[in-house]
């Protein structure tokens, strides 16, 4: 019986094992195939990259990107998602860390600089994707979709930022939360990240700290106390 009980525990731990091994194999494949994928975008635009391409420099086969990961579309989702939430698994924004902080912030300057770090960081990994998304999505169908909906998204999440700004009472009182939401929206985006940090070589510390300090100028009552 103590060979029997020992050999079934030998045999449980192998498969285990095996079954650890086939996940992290897993995991490796994806990110092979997304990596390979986010090179290939950014180096030749979305419509000039075949998922035969993206397989070859994966070292998989077709059929392979496909059941890991699907079609371009799909994986341009992916990429923007894993860009956005800053992790190896997409991360819904209300869920995200930074959000959170700010939440259990009372200042409003500080709420401020937590996101405008947050916005650098987010943007350092999101904006050169992002441009080659708005750039497709005037000829592609499912990406143009995919334009809408996270424009549609950020703009929601602006205007809970906004409303939650307001709620401290240190916002400027001539300045809706709409209007809050709009000025934040426009200017957390990729394209004011991209033309000031990457066309003109600001750091990421000079873009944050001086993101901070226009918004504090822009949003809040100056006679507030801080």
């Amino acid at each position: 019986m103590p060979d029997t009980v020992n050999e079934q525990s030998a045999g449980q731990t192998t498969r285990r094992y095996d079954a650890s091994r086939r996940r992290a194999a897993a995991a490796q494949t994806r990110t092979n195939i997304l990596d390979t994928a986010r090179g290939l975008f950014l180096s030749q635009g979305y419509a000039a990259t075949t998922v035969a391409e993206i397989a070859r420099g994966a070292g998989v086969v077709p059929d392979t990107v496909y059941t890991v990961v699907g079609r371009k579309p799909a994986m341009f989702r992916e990429l923007i998602e894993l860009a956005l939430s800053g992790t190896d698994q997409p991360i819904p924004g209300a869920h995200r860390d930074y959000v959170a902080r700010m939440r259990a912030e009372d200042d409003a300057r500080r709420k401020l600089a937590i996101y405008a770090d947050a916005v650098t960081a987010i943007q350092g990994r999101l904006a050169p994707l992002f441009l080659v998304l708005r750039d497709a999505a005037a000829l592609d169908g499912d990406l143009r979709s995919l334009w809408d909906e996270i424009t549609a998204r950020r703009a929601e999440n602006m205007r809970r930022l906004a409303a939650d700004l307001v709620s401290t009472g240190a916002t400027r009182t001539d300045l809706t939360v709409e209007e809050i939401a709009d000025i934040v929206w426009t200017m957390n985006s990729s394209e004011y990240y991209s033309m000031l940090v990457t066309s003109r070589g600001w750091t990421s510390d000079r873009f944050s700290n001086w993101l901070h300090d226009a918004w504090c100028r822009l949003l809040l009552d100056p006679t507030h106390a801080a």
